[in-house]
């Protein structure tokens, strides 16, 4: 965590940061001629970021980049210049190594063409323009293409851009809180065919993520480095105090390393103007994540957290649980089933934003596993659309799954069976960042006794967790020798 961030010496980044994790065993680092490329072409770099391009550009003693299988992962407020600095640190690669080939994709096609649109700015200069031989921009996807062959193109993914690539040298995933898994599979595999000599580099860029935000690539990414397990990635984390008033204006060094050289205070008060609600204010303007809070304690997240563990075959019947948001802003679907011995586990096979991505997605697990009896969707009618085209899809496949929809009644019970089973009973999950953001969220919605899980209250975020009791809830019924199926039509 954060020592001191005051003083008249330039700050050490490790002392500074919330947190800033890297792999051992760098050698050399290419920083320095990047820096003096930088010096020559006018762009200059702050001292956090010569101190963390030095260890991103770090490469051990076979010469490859110490973080080319893990990747560069960096939570930073808005306004510190974390895009500057990724931008002409890669703007002065490509002149350096020619040949070498950058996708930078955002989830939104606005922020893509921003930065496209900055780095057309730079590449205007001077001393930069004879570097380059075209810039271009049409159908939503723009590149930057230099004199000695090297390129930056750029894209949203939510316009699809990125997939199909491949021999690509370095990715930037901007907006990283909002990635989903489904993306990143799709554009990740690009790299594996890297020529730059010191392997790929994979960026991965933005700040706290909302709890609607399919953000669990990021989540996941920053879980394991604070838990020490990315020995061969990059975190970088800088924020407030999350105890720290949101007003406090004392903290405005401690969250933005370029306050007040580069962000003048006018800045800072312009961006809280802007983002007047405290929990946009935290997140996007002051670094502070979720977990850097204690939840809502509606389930206890030790109990939880004793569930981890390694997922087997299973045996018997397997669930198939789907829920989706209000807004459809996140939907999840999970996998249930029993290991021998009688232990109900829990698998997350999928949760990202929107919810017409689910119904091929089931039918492509049910034909691959025939163990799969049923899907379970709740009888709410947000539901509907998606419970409807489930069907749909899968009569079209000619797949005989059966779809049972829970009442308000059954939702109670579930809710309340998946309570007792996390504080008192015995259940195997494998960990999922998704999954433990609905853990954190979860909201009880009281009613004469029993109660279920608030998705008004805890918004989007707590949609897996709906999923999952559902799920077992069917599962155990399923268990029980005296379950009949016809039970659910009769």
């Amino acid at each position: 965590m954060a020592g001191s961030k005051t003083g008249s010496s330039t700050p050490r980044l490790s002392e500074y940061a919330r947190a800033f994790t890297f792999p051992t065993g760098i050698a050399k680092t290419v920083w320095p001629r990047v820096e003096a490329k930088g010096r020559e072409l006018g762009l200059g770099f702050d001292w956090w970021q010569s101190q963390f391009g030095t260890v991103c550009l770090g490469y051990d003693a076979s010469g490859k980049y110490v973080a080319t299988v893990g990747g560069i992962g960096m939570s930073i407020p808005r306004q510190v210049g974390k895009t500057y600095f990724v931008l002409a640190m890669l703007l002065i690669l490509c002149i350096l190594f020619p040949g070498l080939q950058v996708v930078w994709t955002a989830h939104h096609l606005r922020t893509s063409t921003k930065t496209f649109t900055t780095l057309r700015g730079l590449c205007r200069r001077k001393k930069i323009a004879p570097h380059i031989r075209a810039m271009r921009a049409a159908n939503g996807e723009q590149q930057v293409e230099f004199i000695n062959g090297s390129m930056i193109m750029f894209g949203a993914r939510s316009q699809g851009f990125g997939r199909g690539f491949d021999e690509i040298d370095v990715e930037v995933f901007d907006e990283a809180q909002i990635l989903d898994t489904k993306a990143l599979e799709d554009m990740i595999a690009a790299t594996n065919q890297a020529r730059n000599p010191h392997g790929a580099l994979v960026f991965f860029m933005g700040t706290p993520p909302r709890e609607k935000d399919p953000s669990e690539a990021f989540e996941t990414r920053r879980d394991k480095a604070l838990k020490g397990k990315s020995p061969k990635a990059i975190w970088l984390e800088i924020g407030a105090d999350p105890k720290s008033d949101p007003n406090d204006q004392s903290q405005w060094p401690l969250m933005n390393p370029s306050f007040p050289k580069r962000t003048p205070p006018e800045s800072l008060e312009r961006l809280r103007e802007m983002l007047n609600d405290d929990d946009s204010w935290n997140r996007e303007g002051r670094g502070i994540w979720d977990e850097d809070t204690e939840g809502t304690g509606a389930i206890d997240a030790v109990a939880w957290k004793g569930h981890v563990g390694q997922l087997v075959a299973p045996v018997g019947s397997v669930v198939l649980a789907v829920d989706t948001s209000l807004d459809r802003k996140l939907t999840a679907l999970l996998a249930v089933g029993g290991t021998p011995d009688g232990i109900p586990q829990v698998r997350v096979v999928r949760s990202e934003a929107g919810s017409m991505w689910a119904p091929p997605l089931v039918v492509r697990v049910c034909r691959e596993h025939p163990e799969v009896e049923a899907i379970v969707i709740d009888d709410k009618k947000s539901c509907e659309p998606l419970a409807k085209a489930i069907a749909e899809a899968l009569e079209e496949a000619g797949l005989n799954v059966e779809i049972v929809r829970t009442a308000y009644a059954d939702m109670a019970e579930a809710s309340s069976d998946a309570y007792d089973l996390i504080h008192e009973g015995t259940m195997r999950h494998a960990e999922d960042a998704a999954l433990d953001a609905a853990i954190r969220s979860a909201i009880k919605n009281e009613l004469e006794g029993s109660f279920t899980w608030s998705r008004k209250k805890a918004g989007a975020a707590i949609i897996p967790l709906v999923a999952m009791s559902i799920g077992l809830w069917e599962w155990a019924r399923r268990a029980t020798s005296s379950y009949d199926p016809m039970d659910s039509v009769l």
